[in-house]
This record gives C-alpha cells, sequence and structure tokens, in this order.
C-alpha cells in the first residue's frame, strides 16, 4: 500500500501512527514480558533440577560398602614390603620372611656382535660386518607394478631396498623394459658398483636404497613395465609364555613372527620388538657391542612342554647368529614366607586376603604388615557429604526465600536500548529475582529431606539407629534452616567409626523395602529423584518439547498468543495509515478547490 506522509496537511504521520501504535502495542509488550519470565523461572527450576542430580549422584558414593570400609596398612619396613588393601581386607597382621623376589628371564649376547656397528644405520649398508650366510638374510621375491613418469627424469626410487637382483617376467636376463610412445627399449640392469657413466641402455640400481639411475633420461608419459625384484629381509620369531604357561604370539605354534626391510637400523628393531605384544624389552650396549633382551613381567614363565624350560624362544639366524641370543633364559618366581607358609609368586606384586603386598628387597628377617580401618577417611568421607548437602538446601533455600521486586519487569526491546549493557544486566538480575519464592516443590523436597535425616533406621545391626547417635545434629540457628552439624570436633563420629563401623554403614546405605527400613542416604536419593521428576514436569528438560511440560506448553500458548496480536497490530497500523491518506487526499482535493474557487475570483 502507498503511503502519503503528510505532504498536503504539514503533519508527522510516521510519528502520529508511532504514537498511536505504541497504546496499541501495551498488550503485546505484557505478553512478551510475561514470555520472559516465564522462560527465566524455567531456566532457575532446571538449575535447581541440576543441583539435585549432581548430589543424588554424589549420594551414589555413599551406598557402596567402599565409603566406609577404607583400610589402612603400615610396613614395618617399607625399604622390604610396602602393602595396601581393600575394604575386604580383614583387621589383622601378616608377618613376611624369608623373601626371596621373582626375577625376569634374561639373554644377553654371548659376545660382541660386531667389531663396529653403528645401531642407527641402515642394517644393510652394514651387512660387511653381519653374516650373509642364508641363516641371516633371507630373499623375498617384490613384484614391482607399471610406472608411469609424469615428467622428464632419470631417476626413480622404489619402495624398498636392499635389492639383489632383478628379474623381468621368467627370463634369466636382469633387465628392465620402458616403453615410449609404443616403442619398447630393454635396459641392462647393473646392482653393486656404479660406473662412472651409464651407457644408454643402462641402468643401476642403488641396492641400498632401491633408486634407479637410468643413462638416459626417460621422457613423461613413458611407462616402465612391471617387473619383480629380489629383496634382502631379516626374518625370526619369538615366543613367550604368560603366568599359564600358554604362548602368546600369532602364529599357529604361539611364536610372534617379526620381518624387518635391510634399510632398518638395529635400533628401530629392537624398539619394535619392545613395543611388540612378546612382553621384552630390548637394547643395544654400544659399550660392550652386546644386545639384551630382558622379558618385563617377572617369574618362571615357561611352557609345561618345554623341555628346558626356557621362557623366551629365538628363532632365526638373525637372533641366534649374528645377535648370538641364547634361547634357553629363564626367569626365577618369588619366594617367602607368609605367616608361617612357604609359597610362591610370579610377581613381586600380588594379592591375598584382600592385601597388596609389593616386595622391595630380598630378605631373611621378618617384617610385620598391620591392616586396620582407616577411620580419619571414613571420617573425612561422611564429613564432605554432609558439607555438599549443606550447601544444597542452602542454595535452594536461597531461591525459595528470595523476595519477588515487582517494581522490575523484563525489559522490551525499547526499554533496553536506552540503557547501558550495565545497566541492562542490572536490571535483569533484579527482574529475576523470586522466581521460585515458596515454591511447593522444592520446599516439600527440603521438609522430605530433613525427615531422612532424622527418622531412625529400624532393622539396623549395631548400636546406632539414627544420626544423633554418631555425633550429627541439626544447627541451632534458625536461620540455618536445617543445616547439619558435626557436634565438637567430630570426635564422637570417630569413636562411633572406630567402634562399630558396620553399624554407621547401616545407618547410611542399609537397604530396605520400607522407607523406615532404608538407610539414610536411600532415603534421600528416592526423595532426589521423586522431586527432580516433579520439577521436570513443571520446567522439563533441555531434550524435551514444549508439550512435554507445564510451562512449555504455556510458553507455547503465550507464543500463539503474541503471534496473533502480532498479526493484528499489522492490521491496526495499516487501517490509521489509510485513514490518514484518505485525510491527505480530502486536504488535497480541498486545497485544489480553493485554488480554482481563488483563480474565479481575480
Amino acid at each position: 500500500m502507498v503511503r502519503v506522509s503528510g505532504l498536503a496537511s504539514g503533519m508527522d504521520i510516521d510519528q502520529i501512527v508511532s504514537d498511536l501504535m505504541k497504546a496499541e502495542r501495551m498488550p503485546i509488550d505484557k505478553m512478551k514480558k510475561q514470555k520472559q519470565t516465564l522462560e527465566w523461572q524455567r531456566d532457575d527450576y532446571r538449575s535447581m533440577n541440576l543441583l539435585l542430580s549432581d548430589f543424588n549422584n554424589l549420594a551414589f558414593n555413599m551406598t557402596l560398602q567402599s565409603s566406609y570400609s577404607s583400610k589402612t596398612v603400615s610396613s614395618a619396613d617399607e625399604t622390604k614390603v610396602k602393602a595396601a588393601a581393600t575394604s575386604s581386607a580383614a583387621n589383622a597382621s601378616y608377618t613376611l620372611s624369608n623373601v626371596t623376589m621373582a626375577t625376569a628371564a634374561q639373554s644377553i649376547s654371548a659376545n660382541s656382535i660386531a667389531s663396529s656397528i653403528d645401531p642407527t644405520k641402515s642394517l644393510w649398508s652394514q651387512r660387511g660386518s653381519i653374516k650373509t650366510d642364508p641363516s641371516v638374510w633371507t630373499e623375498k621375491t617384490v613384484e614391482q607394478g607399471a610406472i608411469t613418469l609424469s615428467a622428464d627424469t632419470s631417476t626413480i626410487k622404489l619402495a624398498k631396498g636392499s635389492i639383489s637382483a632383478v628379474n623381468q617376467n621368467t627370463g634369466t636376463l636382469n633387465f628392465i623394459s620402458v616403453t615410449t610412445d609404443g616403442t619398447s627399449k630393454e635396459y641392462k640392469v647393473t646392482i653393486g658398483t656404479k660406473a662412472e657413466t651409464l651407457s644408454s641402455d643402462e641402468v643401476f640400481i642403488n641396492e641400498d636404497t632401491g633408486e634407479m639411475t637410468f643413462g638416459t633420461t626417460l621422457t613423461s608419459g613413458s611407462t616402465i613395465e612391471a617387473f619383480s625384484y629380489q629383496q634382502n629381509v631379516l626374518k625370526f620369531s619369538i615366543t613367550t609364555y604368560d603366568s599359564n604357561g600358554k604362548a602368546t604370539g600369532d602364529n599357529t605354534d604361539g611364536s610372534t613372527p617379526f620381518e624387518f626391510d635391510g634399510s632398518t637400523s638395529l635400533n628401530t628393531l629392537l624398539t619394535q620388538i619392545s613395543n611388540s605384544k612378546v612382553g621384552i624389552s630390548a637394547f643395544f650396549d654400544e659399550g660392550t657391542n652386546k644386545v639384551v633382551m630382558t622379558r618385563k613381567d617377572t617369574g618362571n614363565l615357561s611352557s609345561a612342554d618345554s623341555a628346558d624350560g626356557s621362557n623366551m624362544v629365538f628363532s632365526g639366524g638373525f637372533l641366534t647368529g649374528f645377535l648370538q641370543l641364547a634361547g634357553n633364559a629363564k626367569g626365577t618366581d618369588a619366594k617367602f614366607t607368609l605367616n608361617g607358609l612357604e609359597t610362591t609368586r610370579k610377581s613381586n606384586t600380588f594379592t591375598t586376603g584382600g592385601v597388596t603386598y609389593t616386595l622391595q628387597n630380598n630378605f631373611t628377617g621378618d617384617v610385620r604388615v598391620n591392616v586396620s580401618n582407616d577411620t580419619q577417611k571414613v571420617f573425612d568421607t561422611i564429613k564432605d557429604f554432609v558439607t555438599k548437602y549443606n550447601e544444597l538446601i542452602e542454595k535452594i533455600n536461597g531461591k525459595i526465600t528470595e523476595e519477588r521486586d515487582r517494581n522490575y519487569q523484563p525489559l522490551t526491546d525499547e526499554e533496553r536500548e536506552k540503557l547501558t549493557d550495565k545497566q541492562a544486566e542490572q536490571w535483569d538480575d533484579k527482574a529475576k529475582s523470586g522466581l521460585l519464592k515458596g515454591d511447593s516443590i522444592l520446599s516439600s523436597g527440603l521438609n522430605q529431606m530433613r525427615s531422612n535425616w532424622y527418622a531412625s533406621v529400624s532393622g539396623v545391626s549395631g548400636a546406632f539407629s539414627q544420626l544423633t547417635d554418631i555425633g550429627i545434629s541439626t544447627s541451632a540457628n534458625y536461620s540455618d534452616r536445617g543445616k547439619l552439624v558435626i557436634e565438637g570436633d567430630g570426635t564422637k563420629l570417630k569413636e562411633a567409626i572406630e567402634k562399630d563401623p558396620q553399624s554407621v554403614m547401616d545407618l547410611f546405605m542399609k537397604s530396605g523395602s520400607t522407607t523406615s527400613e532404608k538407610g539414610i542416604v536411600r532415603r534421600l536419593r528416592d526423595t532426589i529423584t521423586q522431586t527432580v521428576s516433579k520439577v521436570e514436569q513443571r520446567a522439563g528438560r533441555s531434550t524435551w518439547t514444549s508439550e512435554q511440560f507445564l510451562l512449555g506448553r504455556n510458553l507455547k500458548s503465550v507464543n500463539s498468543q503474541i503471534t496473533s496480536f502480532e498479526s493484528r497490530l499489522t492490521q491496526v497500523e495499516d487501517r490509521y495509515y489509510r485513514q490518514f491518506t484518505a485525510m491527505e487526499k480530502a486536504i488535497q482535493n480541498a486545497n485544489a478547490q480553493s485554488a480554482q474557487l481563488s483563480q474565479y475570483f481575480s
């Protein structure tokens, strides 16, 4: 619609309509404020649910036996024996004596493996220092596919080094064919020593690196036809066994196979062995030129079928020939006497009766290990739980007692534009206050949690059936609104834990079919679950649709009203403009008639 703005009347029609629309928009501004209030209230509810859920997770840990059965262990001499205990360990004293620690199987090169070898360089490049008989190096056929050149060149590098022969098709001549523009040409292969100059029909292959150098430049688009070549590799296998005597390798016989390109260095080879699942730590000592291989696990780890009880079995000339490693290495089991019983273990760390011992040294005398309840740790666990509960109810009480300042309503867009960011933030803080004041769901949940703490627990096995029996009571300060306090310096609680830990545990985590039979923590978790569910029915979750909770349905209704009212406002604004446009046209017609009459009179 074409709008005429005061051309005839001289009036500011846009400003007049804008002022009229302010009055018309007052109901929709009220709706938007209502929408914002509902959204803030929903977010406040969800923040309370988050607090309750976090505390519920903490409460779950308090339903575990380990929270109340912590043990403390002392060793008379930790330079000889260290110990730790699980909650299942009995309170007792244990004596270890006549200890011989377990050792790991180890194999060391019988002699220096070479007069001079660099462990960082490729083994093939140092083959002069390594036995070259077939028991060390193994020839492997590599099938090289056709290579099409993308640029003019005379050198092409193959993926593999340590080459000893090249064969094309099945012939006996060593040559490579290159096809250029449909014409094939054969190049005679030279391996070993490169001539100062190559003839145009020769190709030299560096056996260390696999680089091919042609006696002439090959043009882009040429194809080096497929061929095969012999590569020298190191192949060997290692067999190790687990504590049950079972071989741990990939082969059917239980061995673990290894294959290394000749370009591999000794250090890299030994590192890969160390990182494999054979369970061996391997390294080269440059001071003695010897290799050391040691089982990572201690104990005599051998196969029951082994004739000599070897813990590591080496197969392949590289290990037994060049590295000179003996295959009959053995480890020894730990031997000791525990409370008069002579026994053995594969490892120097072992667990029995819930107590884990770690042997530190060989010794013949006695070392006593004492296991007792860790009263301080249980006390700290309960104290921390009480503190977290007090923090929870303080935050919830803060919300449900917060006063609502009705002088501060959510800002409209126009109102917000007139304020600075800091002023708008301060206004929002006041407008958000008191949205959960006196909320019945949260108030009821708090009251029920207080009841959970103070009601007696029936069927407790020991002397403690209610919270005050172990020195935990309610704060005498009314403003604390039900906070708990641990009496005195916690002496009564510590004495209760020391005297009857089972009764303390039952008081907090006892299971039962009725509320009175359940421990305090289980009651709390039931109450929290019910409260969270009720809050969700009102405020939902972030993943829920609006139809699934009360405030969501209210928000949807307000949004619908806003949409309808905005459509109506558009119609009202159009009506005002039509009316003013009609007025402008009437004034224009009157002005025209007046001008015409003036002409007649003149």
